[in-house]
């Protein structure tokens, strides 16, 4: 495909191309959760990925199309990566349609194929998100109605373009997602225990504490086992789109199979064995049970080690290690005077069996923070979905 051409400063230049290169560049937006946005950075670095701009709700990047193919295979905190269209003037409904019926839409999809548009406010008069959408959607579909006589049909569900639409201060900018299903969908969680945590956030909770599979890992509270699950994966250098059926880039007419098959094969001979014990474990019975068919489907069921057992029952071999565990805080009134006693054991329990390691516990800010009876040494603002949640960093002299 052609880069888009610019149109009077309203619609991108075309992505410059590096010497000796004869792909074009695009630029791409990575999105994750708000206080993410320096791992994901970090993240991208470590890809050697180029141009790289944090902002509010994930960092841009550019690159080749292959660029695409690896942060969607590689990146564990990033919830969609977005293949920027255009930035055009949004004052009224009218400008937003004229604007994207303007764009030459048939480089990015046939017209036998289905679409979706999504729109998301930032700071703007607009307050109807949905019927922006269908503006943008109408001035495709007249777009393509008025090229071909035909007009591509609508499917919310599993589109093939994913239309992905940004107004803020007066202008909107639009995107495709690549993704397709949200990235913390990796596809290894089958059985749910109560209130999972992302695998995004589990792996921005990892990473935040600095563990590099150095130490042993433990989590005492490990529902669903997304955060050992997620552990084993970046020990194991295992790349977590490698589990997933398909990414939203598969359906662009422009989609190169060989390049990103290329991708998938170096991945796979990134992969090492976990070389550190990760060790599991939950007072449920059926979590557990849950947590072990979980991480056998995501390959890693060698590789952690899953028990039933209290969290008074805590065991850690000698010597540093890594704790890190989410514990339940519940979100009704009322649920903290019945959980205090839970978070008194927790803290005990690490006083007494976590000698010479490093805990972490992510939990909903609030009074149980206080019944854990330790003084943590920091304190990470962070949200679980809509709940104030506080990462607490404890080092265990």
């Amino acid at each position: 495909m052609t880069p888009i051409p610019r149109r009077k400063g309203r619609v991108p230049a075309p992505p410059q191309l590096r010497k000796g290169r004869t792909h074009p560049r695009y630029r791409f937006f990575a999105a994750t959760a708000g206080g993410l946005e320096p791992v994901l950075l970090a993240e991208l670095q470590a890809l050697g990925l180029e141009e790289l701009a944090q902002d509010a709700g994930g960092v841009f990047f550019s690159g080749e199309m292959e660029a695409c193919y690896r942060a969607n295979l590689w990146l564990r905190t990033a919830s969609r990566v977005l293949r920027i269209v255009a930035r055009v003037p949004c004052p009224d409904e009218t400008t937003l349609y004229r604007e994207a019926y303007r764009i030459d839409w048939q480089q990015f999809m046939d017209v036998s194929q289905t679409l979706a548009v999504r729109v998301r406010l930032g700071q703007t008069g607009f307050t109807h998100g949905q019927f922006l959408a269908l503006k943008i959607k109408d001035a495709i579909v007249d777009r393509f109605r008025d090229t071909f006589q035909r007009r591509p049909s609508v499917d919310k569900e599993r589109p093939d373009l994913n239309i992905q639409a940004y107004i803020h201060l007066g202008q909107c900018t639009l995107a495709l997602d690549s993704s397709g299903p949200p990235l913390f969908m990796r596809g290894y969680r089958r059985g749910e225990a109560k209130a999972p945590l992302k695998e995004t956030l589990a792996a921005g909770l990892i990473a935040l504490t600095g563990w590099q599979a150095d130490r042993p890992f433990y989590d005492p509270f490990c529902g669903s086992g997304t955060l050992p699950i997620e552990a084993a994966l970046l020990a194991g250098r295992r790349a977590p789109g490698l589990l997933r059926e398909r990414f939203g880039f598969e359906a662009w007419p422009d989609f190169h199979a060989p390049a990103f098959r290329a991708e998938q094969a170096q991945a796979r001979e990134r992969a090492r064995p976990v070389p550190v014990p990760i060790v599991a474990s939950d007072r449920h019975p059926k979590a557990v049970a849950v947590a072990r068919d979980n991480a056998r489907r995501a390959g890693v069921g060698d590789a952690v080690t899953f028990a039933v057992r209290d969290i008074a029952d805590f065991e850690a071999a000698a010597g540093p290690g890594l704790i890190l565990t989410n514990p339940p805080y519940g979100e009704r009134l009322g649920d903290a005077a019945k959980l205090a006693p839970l978070y008194k054991t927790l803290g005990d329990t690490l006083k007494h069996k976590a000698k010479g390691m490093e805990a972490f516990i992510f939990t909903q800010h609030g009074p149980l923070i206080k019944s854990i009876g330790l003084r943590p040494s920091r304190r990470t603002i962070l949200h679980n979905g809509p709940l104030d949640c506080r990462l607490l960093r404890f080092e265990m002299y």
